[in-house]
């Protein structure tokens, strides 16, 4: 099931990409086939930014109810829910984005892991897309995408930094939002936060860096759409309803 709805595709995608760009540039055909796959998934991209900008938003309303119904668990979370859901929020909107995209960073990674390129296994190519003449894994001439790279492994990171810093807002210290004491929960999304700011950005340097440059090439151009989408957005919802 795999191979017929991720690694297949995908691989077919990239080797007529490849046939259609001259020089036949592996670097340059994961760029658009990333591109390709950001537009077939931009919906949910879509929603998911949105999300986290409304959330960003009605960070205060949130925090209000926190306050007001922190102590009876059940009852917080029945507002918290009822919150969202009047407001059209769905906190898991992310969750699901990441998780499409992990088949496809698998596939890409296991293309090159598996021998698929640059020599082209022709037995699993579609009837309309044809074996390249010229295929070339040195992105621009200068680094060889079929293989670990350094340097797009630290941009990689570098993208994912400014991703999480522009979607993801810095924790406000529970004293400056309330006179109280911080609990468990508020000691637990401090932690979440610093390792989604600071962690993920290392973690996603370190697995670019084990597996393929063109992973690090997919994960650097998928994050430079996402910012750019993110910094759509922030123009277009200035607005948000604040409903308790």
């Amino acid at each position: 099931m795999f191979s017929t709805l991720f690694y297949n595709p995908i691989y077919n995608l990239l080797v007529l990409v490849i046939d259609k760009i001259p020089g036949g540039d592996v670097g340059l055909a994961t760029i658009i086939v990333t591109c390709i796959v950001k537009v077939i998934l931009f919906p949910l991209s879509k929603q998911a930014t949105k999300t986290q900008l409304k959330m960003k938003l009605l960070e205060p309303e949130i925090q209000k109810i926190k306050e007001q119904y922190g102590k009876n668990r059940e009852e917080f979370g029945r507002k918290t829910l009822e919150f969202y859901r009047k407001n059209e929020l769905n906190p898991f909107a992310s969750f699901f984005l990441i998780l499409i995209q992990l088949p496809v960073i698998i596939a890409l990674a296991y293309i090159f892991i598996s021998g698929g390129l640059p020599s082209i296994k022709s037995e699993l190519l579609y009837s309309f897309v044809t074996v390249p003449t010229v295929v070339s894994t040195m992105f621009l001439g200068l680094v060889d995408v079929s293989s670990r790279s350094f340097i797009l492994s630290v941009l990689a990171g570098l993208a994912q930094f400014i991703q999480i810093r522009l979607s993801v807002p810095a924790y406000k210290k529970p004293e400056q939002v309330s006179s109280g004491t911080p609990s468990f929960s508020d000691d637990l999304a401090r932690s979440m936060n610093v390792q989604m700011r600071y962690v993920m950005p290392v973690f996603m340097f370190l697995v670019c860096l084990s597996v393929s440059g063109a992973v690090a090439l997919y994960w650097i151009t998928g994050s430079v759409f996402t910012i750019g989408q993110e910094l759509y957005f922030r123009r277009t919802i200035k607005r948000v309803p604040k409903v308790v």
